[in-house]
């Protein structure tokens, strides 16, 4: 039935993303090129995209001339630089302003999205732009030799509407994908018959990494299965030692956001490469997180954006053994902004990160966790599991290195995957 998938998708392709063929060759193309070559392009194509926005978009002209930056008399890299970051608030604020106008023929899409913050933001994304994202997309899996019709199995999407959820079956039923909503063991453990045609395992990686607890005991043939991609959430490091065990490979990453099309993709040799095609991407100076320009959003800008993230980026001089020659970000840690409260000082919520993983790799212990705050000075940690008297301890002890002025409680036996969606590590209840 492969090839009724294949026609099935070079169909719908062919009227929903005209360009998503001739994108992906060219993405093809210029994944061989060196790194002089990839980075001249990119100016190139940066300097064209900010002139875009200059003529077309009130905001920017606006937002640019507040430093005296016309990209089209005095370009430059460190004049742009010198522009001040673009935030969430702002993209939800000047809405309007932003969006550049789009003729009667251009095919646009109307997308919505929150995000960790909960902000709602809504944009119109032009078909170039979205079929751009998803020949990202294509490209990174093809390193795999997976394609877009290939079947998978997909952990996103909850959706407790019937009538919705039935037409995502049927449009997945078309795309040759089996989408599972929500995490429940016994759901988890019902499609073990469909595992040994798998291609493809994506979705939220926790939702993955519960697949393979469950399924570690069963002997289940993987033999068809190409590759195993994490989305959205971050992939603990204990995630990766039962992915090896059960399907015999490492859960990969991809990175991305909906308003800033796919930033990263991992390739075979573990290297997390930045399609350098389609964005440009700084550190910010005053947060440290990252700053994204998205050079394919032309119906809705996204210019030296704050993402929100904190993310590592490898030395200009690194190069993949796998032949790419995109630069590499060696690690995105976690949110900026988020925090925790102690009584007298605050504390990033990505120290909860560095808690867990310290205990993971110095004593080999996973702990599955998600932190809630009520109250400042308070933190609740929920472990999945069972505490022994030395876990907790060893938890405390390890927070102690971190947490100065809050008193921590450890619940244990608590199933917070069970709730649907975004798996968070921390949530605060306390109000902004």
């Amino acid at each position: 039935m492969s090839w009724l998938h294949k026609k099935i998708f070079w169909w719908g392709a062919n009227r929903r993303n005209p360009s998503l063929y001739k994108q992906f060759l060219e993405l093809k193309k210029t994944e061989r090129l060196s790194r002089e070559e990839l980075l001249k392009m990119q100016e190139e194509r940066l300097k064209t995209f900010v002139e875009f926005a200059y003529k077309n978009s009130s905001f920017y002209k606006a937002h640019f001339e507040k430093t005296n930056f016309n990209p089209i008399e005095n370009w430059s890299l460190e004049n742009f630089k010198k522009t001040k970051p673009v935030s969430k608030a702002d993209l939800i604020n000047f809405n309007q302003e932003i969006h550049t106008p789009v003729s009667k023929n251009e095919k646009t899409f109307f997308v919505e999205t929150s995000g960790t913050s909960g902000e709602i933001l809504t944009f119109h994304r032009d078909e170039l732009w979205d079929s751009f994202n998803r020949a990202a997309i294509w490209r990174g899996t093809s390193w795999y030799g997976v394609n877009p019709w290939d079947f998978s199995l997909y952990f996103w999407g909850y959706n407790s509407d019937f009538l919705k959820k039935t037409k995502l079956r049927f449009l997945d039923f078309l795309v040759n994908r089996f989408r599972v909503f929500d995490y429940n063991p016994k759901t988890m453990a019902s499609i073990g018959s469909k595992l040994n045609r798998v291609k493809a395992i994506e979705g939220y990686s926790s939702m993955i990494y519960e697949l393979a607890q469950i399924n570690e005991n069963n002997n289940l043939d993987f033999s068809s299965l190409k590759m195993v991609k994490g989305t959205s959430e971050k992939i603990m490091p204990h995630y990766q030692d039962v992915a090896q065990r059960v399907f015999g490979q490492r859960i990969i990453s991809e990175y991305g956001a909906t308003e800033c099309s796919i930033i990263a993709f991992e390739c075979p040799k573990g290297n997390m490469h930045i399609t350098t095609e389609g964005l440009y991407t700084e550190t910010d100076p005053e947060t440290g997180g990252i700053l994204v320009t998205n050079m394919v959003s032309r119906s809705f800008p996204i210019i030296r954006y704050q993402l929100g993230d904190e993310v590592k980026f490898k030395d200009s001089n690194f190069r993949c053994t796998c032949g790419l020659e995109h630069p590499v970000i060696e690690e995105v840690t976690g949110r900026i902004g988020s925090k925790i409260y102690g009584l007298d000082r605050s504390y990033p919520s990505l120290t909860l990160y560095y808690i867990f993983k310290n205990i993971y790799f110095n004593k080999r212990i996973k702990i599955d966790f998600q932190a809630h705050q009520f109250e400042k000075g308070k933190l609740q940690i929920w472990i999945k599991d069972k505490l022994s008297p030395e876990l907790n301890k060893l938890i405390l002890t390890e927070a102690s290195n971190y947490f100065m002025d809050l008193e921590l409680e450890l619940i244990e036996n608590n199933n917070f995957r069970e709730n649907q969606g975004k798996l968070r590590d921390f949530i605060s209840h306390i109000p902004s």
